[in-house]
């Protein structure tokens, strides 16, 4: 086996989403909607204030866009262009990734592609100008003269040297000769004038062609790599078993449509492939095997692997089923200034959406063209079998929890349901767990650093444990003078847990302890209090409370408006 062959670590393009339609006011709405006739998926957003009817409304412009652009989402603004332009100026540093971003006027009169001229922002441009039966100002020289983008080809073609781009395209635009070495529609039908011998080439091919400023090389994805026995190797030697076997026959990695596994305990162990390769993963049960692929032609085959191709690029999506994802988030306390950038990307991405009703409503304005699966607070388990059940069927699935998904929160429930009941189809998904910021968290900053020193987590509830063990761990901690956060403090169906807690600490702690209330952290009604622990009563709290009960070393210190900050020393007195 060759080892002299590597993986391309090349950045990822964007993922290309459903657009995003922003108006400043009410009179682009009609606009709006009727562009969105043409974009399924796509959202309204509007300015709080002076639009009604619209998906998501919000107070800052600049801070709505720049998050959207962040995120990788492609936008249309109903508005000027140089709002746009200074808005995101800030933020543009790689053309190759940014999300497209298209300037619509108001009423509809005038189309400007902005940003995006490799990620589609010209075709976009071109649906939006077909709704509005304007012309599209598309500027860029290629897309003008030749009626294609050649930095941005249709899916189902690669292009393999992107750095000679600007040296070919000057050329070409000069009135170089060129010639067409293969075949393919886009470029065919474009108005790029080949000739039999020109002095410059685009080549079309499944070969391995390194190309140069002389010649562009765009890969079709025709081939299809199939595993027939996972067993053999490794992860890590199957990546290398296929780039050796490409390398062997010419063939070029970025011609690979997909890698197509059984669908097998045996295949799921080397599921991670895909991602190692960048290339979309397609399951197969093995009794459809040959049919899946019975279309397509073999030129090169063992008992281990089987090369396979086709005369024009091949739609993934029509082989086996997608490898099914799970990804277990956390949305912060409330805020969505709170929500990680990974985390709004993975919701974003995903099919379908599974959680508690309140949580799902936080992600409302993400949730658009997605199947939303809500459940009570109280089936936690059912609601892990039921994402793990639709990511093994191929979905992209988010669960969602507030705070951190593995403090009290859904992360431990799917790996529960995992553990106990393993069902084979479930270890072929991808399970990730994507972190948020906690209640604790969040409380502590809202009010200083009570948590500066060592502290212990302990939820009050005794639905999933019993109550000995609750005390007895209040008890401990607070012999060892930890600070304490308490989760899930009450609930209408149980009052006096609070109570008993409060007895338990004052055995070991005065009554003078800081004792931080933090109620609807992050959420309209916020509400931060520093009591001591002889003023805590159940009335103080409910379960939209966190309860952070400080050390024999936590000290408040008053401020001049009367509030105060909360802080535990790193160090003993």
């Amino acid at each position: 086996m060759h080892n002299s062959h590597s993986v391309s670590s090349k950045q990822k393009p964007p993922q290309r989403l459903s657009p995003i339609i922003v108006v400043l006011n009410q009179v682009s709405v009609t606009t709006a909607r009727q562009l969105m006739t043409a974009l399924p998926g796509s959202q309204l957003y509007g300015l709080v204030g002076r639009t009604t009817d619209v998906d998501v409304s919000f107070t800052n412009f600049g801070d709505t866009v720049r998050q959207l652009y962040r995120d990788g989402v492609p936008m249309i603004g109903l508005c000027a262009a140089g709002i746009l332009i200074r808005t995101l100026a800030p933020l543009l540093t790689d053309s190759k990734t940014e999300p497209p971003v298209v300037a619509v006027a108001a009423d509809g009169s005038a189309v400007v592609p902005l940003l995006g001229g490799i990620t589609g922002v010209n075709d976009l441009a071109e649906k939006i100008a077909a709704v509005l039966n304007v012309q599209p100002a598309i500027t860029t020289t290629g897309k003008l003269q030749f009626n294609t983008v050649l930095p941005d080809p249709p899916t189902g073609y690669r292009l393999a040297n992107p750095e000679h781009l600007k040296t070919f395209i000057a050329d070409l635009i000069a009135g170089t000769s060129v010639s067409l070495d293969g075949e393919a529609p886009w470029l065919m039908a474009s108005n790029i004038p080949f000739g039999a011998n020109g002095r410059r080439t685009i080549s079309v091919t499944t070969q391995a062609i390194l190309g140069s400023s002389d010649q562009l090389v765009y890969h079709p994805t025709s081939l299809v790599l199939s595993i027939e026995r996972p067993s053999q190797f490794t992860m890590t030697e199957w990546i290398e078993v296929m780039i050796d076997r490409l390398a062997t026959a010419h063939l070029a990695l970025a011609a690979v449509a997909c890698i197509a596994i059984p669908k097998t305990p045996a295949g799921a162990a080397i599921a991670g492939i895909g991602a190692g390769l960048n290339l979309p993963m397609r399951l197969i049960e093995p009794e459809q095997l040959s049919n899946d692929l019975n279309d397509l032609t073999v030129i090169n085959s063992d008992e281990n692997l089987t090369i396979f191709s086709d005369t024009e690029p091949i739609d993934p999506n029509s082989i086996g089923q997608a490898q099914g994802k799970l990804t277990v988030v956390g949305t912060g306390p409330g805020s969505k200034q709170w929500m990680s950038p990974e985390v709004r990307a993975t919701i974003l991405a995903a099919t379908d959406l599974v959680g508690y009703h309140t949580y799902l409503d936080l992600v409302k304005d993400l949730s658009t063209g997605k199947e939303c699966h809500g459940s009570d607070n109280r089936v936690e388990l059912d609601r892990s079998r039921l994402a793990l059940d639709l990511a093994a069927s191929g979905k992209n699935v988010v669960v969602v929890s507030s705070g951190d998904p593995g403090i009290f929160a859904m992360a431990a429930a799917v790996l529960e349901v995992l553990d106990q009941e393993a069902k084979p189809e479930w270890q072929t998904i991808d399970l990730q767990i994507a972190p948020g910021i906690s209640a604790m968290q969040a409380a502590a900053a809202a009010i200083g650093a009570p948590l500066g020193h060592d502290f212990c987590a302990i939820s009050l509830s005794d639905i999933l444990k019993p109550w000995e063990i609750v005390a007895d761990r209040i008890a401990s901690a607070a012999q060892a003078d930890f600070a304490i956060a308490f989760y899930n403090p009450i609930s209408s169906h149980r009052s006096w847990q609070l109570t008993a807690a409060k007895e338990i600490l004052m055995k070991s702690r005065s009554s003078t302890t800081p004792v931080i209330l933090a109620r609807n952290l992050g959420r309209s009604g916020q509400d931060v209090q520093v009591i001591t622990l002889g003023e805590l009563v159940p009335e103080s709290a409910d379960m939209r409370t966190v309860i952070l009960i400080g050390s024999s070393q936590t000290r408040v210190i008053p401020r001049a408006d009367g509030s105060s900050f909360v802080y535990t020393p790193r160090s003993y007195q």
